[in-house]
């Protein structure tokens, strides 16, 4: 059973999903938190540690992020990043400066003896990026680290178990990176190492089973690889009393239907129903082009299609869910912006009939799920399965959707998976697929002059979905993809690729 957490307390900086994936890569089960939780609610953790995160505010401002003072003086190690050095030094007393000018990118840090820095070199690599600093630490602290251009890199107290650092170990551009966080967590925190998928799906397995007890469970499986895990998870712990069904909302890609129900329900023999409902959805979403509108609509009618079919079972007492941490930040929480929402997060309206909602994946991020299902034996045909929104592809048909629209997307987005998978890149790129846009434009077919859509392929690489690149993919690939498509698929005439990262956009266009 897992033991230890380390909390990260969220000060809105944009690697603070990252340090919460590192800390795990590292073994240590880690939470990341609002800057505003109460001293009572950290205790309930029990943590072994604490960091404070970057943060794009300054100390000095009307706005500052600030959390209770009282955290630093729980006796807990405590690392602050960034902002979270400078926050510490300010609140106890140390002095904080606004830089005359900014300083970003690669340095040269030149390190003293400490725990912090064991079997880091004195002098290596790490990455800046801040305006404020901290001139001088507090009364009690020592400087443990320097550059040229910062006299203050890190400070610590080894009595207090309280360090600051001015740069992003989290990073991959800081050296020995990775050795500052395992220092922090194993000779600070004394962490023993317990995070691994297959703790995780003996605790979630006793968990399940202690929750539902002899009871039913109906879960939605969408096709991707979230609900197929939990799925499988909540199977392995109560089968026959797991009831799955997989909605046909007619925002499937092309063959999903068939391909789930022959894995699923004729090959591990799992209790599950697919419905049509593709006429219901599509009714609720004519002429509905705001993202946020049309993923409201469907989250809704998932829950109706739901409860008309709980109804028909009897009493159904959960409903499961393949909701994982991503979705749960991107949610938003506290003062986080709200990304965009989720259909599988938040609470379960009064009006359902099922008593609570399990999400037995919600803690996890993405590349840990895909663990968790190889753990559990999934093929990796599944497990590698490409993400698809829960929105499925009303997500991906930029404003009004239209049937023939799903049907013109579905066309060319097949022809896309076909060749990333045919050419040996689907093992590479993380997640791939194609968006019809809203915007025709004029083009030439057979002497004939033609106005029709614009389709842009979509392909990023990315550990967990919280940051991605764009994939390099060779030209003579995206030239096939392109070339087939508008001969293959009917009302196209234009393909563009977009070469965004993920900040600033999403992976997904709406």
């Amino acid at each position: 059973m897992r033991k230890d957490i380390v909390l990260v307390l969220d000060f809105g900086g944009q690697y603070n999903q990252l340090i919460v994936r590192r800390i795990r890569d590292m073994g240590v089960y880690s939470e990341l938190i609002p800057y505003s939780t109460s001293v009572e609610k950290i205790l309930s953790y029990d943590p072994l540690g604490i960091v404070l995160t970057g943060g794009p505010n300054s100390v000095f401002t009307e706005k500052s992020l600030v959390m209770d003072p009282k955290i630093l003086d729980l006796g807990i190690p405590i690392l602050g990043i960034c902002y979270g050095a400078q926050l510490i030094a300010h609140l106890k007393g140390g002095v904080v400066r606004s830089a005359k000018t900014k300083e970003y990118g690669k340095c040269v840090m030149h390190a003293e003896p400490s725990p912090l820095f064991k079997g880091v070199p004195a002098s290596t690599v790490i990455w800046m990026s801040h305006t404020d600093y901290v001139e001088a630490p507090p009364e009690g602290y020592k400087v443990i680290a320097s550059t040229d251009t910062c006299p203050v890199a890190a400070y610590g107290s080894d009595d207090k178990k309280i360090y600051g650092v001015q740069f992003h170990p989290e990073v991959v551009h800081t050296e020995y990176g990775n050795q500052i966080l395992r220092n922090f967590l194993y000779e600070i925190c004394r962490a023993t190492g317990d995070w691994t998928m297959k703790n995780f799906i003996d605790e979630m397995v006793e968990k399940i089973r202690a929750k539902v007890g002899g009871r039913k469970v109906l879960l939605a499986m969408s096709g991707g690889v979230d609900s197929a895990v939990a799925a499988t998870l909540m199977h392995k712990a109560i089968g026959k009393n797991l009831q799955c069904v997989l909605v046909d909302h007619g925002l499937m890609r092309k063959n999903e239907v068939s391909e789930v129900v022959s894995v699923f329900r004729d090959g591990l023999g799992m209790n599950l129903e697919a419905i049509d409902a593709s006429d219901r959805f599509l009714a609720k979403l004519d002429g509905v082009a705001d993202p946020e509108e049309k993923r409201k609509i469907i989250g809704a009618e998932f829950i109706h299609v739901f409860e008309d079919f709980g109804k028909k079972l009897g009493k159904v007492d959960f409903l499961a869910q393949g909701t994982i941490y991503p979705d749960v930040i991107e949610s938003g929480f506290g003062d986080a912006a709200l990304i965009k929402s989720h259909h599988n997060v938040g609470g379960l309206p009064s009006v359902i009939d099922f008593d609570e909602i399990i999400e037995p994946l919600r803690d996890l991020f993405k590349d840990e799920v895909r663990k968790v299902g190889f753990e559990l034996g999934l093929d990796k045909k599944i497990v590698m399965r490409q993400p698809f929104p829960g929105p499925g592809l009303a997500v991906r048909v930029i404003g009004a959707i239209t049937k023939a629209k799903l049907d013109i997307l579905r066309e060319a987005d097949a022809i896309m998976r076909e060749e990333i998978a045919a050419n040996g890149l689907d093992s590479e790129i993380w997640q791939y697929f194609a968006v019809l846009t809203d915007m025709r434009s004029v083009g030439v077919m057979g002497d004939m002059r033609t106005y029709d859509y614009t389709v842009a392929l979509r392909a990023v690489t990315s550990v967990d979905a919280m940051t991605a690149d764009w994939a390099r993919i060779p030209y003579e690939v995206l030239a096939k993809i392109s070339s087939r498509i508008v001969n293959e698929v009917n009302g196209v005439n234009r393909i563009v690729y977009d070469i965004t990262s993920k900040p600033p956009a999403t992976i997904e266009w709406e």
